[in-house]
């Protein structure tokens, strides 16, 4: 539970960490399309270098890079064995009806990489730079334009930054839990599925009393403090642009443009 980074933000004072959050969002938007289209080497390479400089300069230790990779680690070990036995072309081993060409381990190489680029990038501006109080006040700046025709910006950032603030909060509480029950004998992990399952309602229900009761205990804290929306409300601090996010965003840019210039542009 405690390797989960969603929701999780990592102290520094980098030129990431103090860009603006609105400029993130689309950095890192921007980003994770461009590497939808990279199919060769050196484009990997080249993006590969450039978040191992960014990570670099946010000192972020490798550790909680790799971390945030852990959730999905699955989805790309799938990937990589689906593209592994899915391609036809020479053949590097063989048994019985599978076959591994080097089209297939490149495929998957490939895929497992840009899955990996995915999360990485969002993380080294989005999860681990940026508090989830900025994101949520990026999301609402971002979507204020749709409040005149009704859409509640304010309501569904604030519900978002309340869900990521909360996570790591619901982890340690579930961890907590965990060990309470184990030390009173509860058998949650051994057995077939049915014993697990019925081992994991000692785990669920205690953590949806606790989840019930920190959301009352919030949605009281909220309307002492008169709590009723955007209406009249001020930020106490204002997201405003600087010459560093301009640079650091055209930077970004620029080695967005030379990766797809070295994938189809091949010499």
């Amino acid at each position: 539970m405690k390797d989960i980074t969603l929701g999780r933000y990592y102290p520094g004072d980098s030129i990431v960490h103090r860009m603006d959050a609105r400029f993130k969002f689309f950095i890192s938007i921007a980003m994770m399309i461009g590497i939808f289209f990279l199919t060769g080497v050196l484009p990997f390479a080249v993006y590969a270098i450039f978040l191992m400089v960014l990570i670099i300069l946010t000192r972020i230790p490798l550790k909680q890079i790799f971390l945030s990779l852990k959730p999905i680690l699955f989805i790309i070990v799938f990937a990589f064995v689906i593209n592994l036995f899915s391609y036809q072309g020479t053949e590097l081993w063989s048994l019985g009806r599978l076959t591994i060409t080097y089209e297939g381990l490149y495929s998957g190489l490939r895929m497992a990489a840009r899955l990996s680029l995915l999360i990485i990038t969002s993380s080294v501006f989005l999860t681990l730079t940026t508090t989830p109080l900025n994101v949520a006040d990026a999301m609402e700046s971002i979507m204020k334009p749709l409040q005149k025709i009704g859409f509640p910006a304010h309501e569904i950032s604030m519900m978002m930054s309340i869900a990521l603030r909360f996570v790591p909060n619901l982890m340690e509480e579930t961890d907590k839990i965990m060990k309470a029950q184990s030390s009173r004998g509860a058998k949650y992990d051994t057995g077939g599925v049915v014993a697990r399952a019925r081992g994991l309602v000692s785990i669920l229900v205690p953590l949806f009393v606790s989840c019930f009761r920190r959301a009352e205990e919030l949605a009281i804290a909220m309307e002492a403090r008169c709590y009723n929306g955007a209406q009249g409300r001020t930020k106490l601090n204002v997201m405003k642009a600087v010459r560093p996010d301009y640079i650091m965003t055209g930077v970004c840019l620029l080695v967005l443009a030379v990766v797809l210039f070295l994938e189809f542009v091949r010499f």
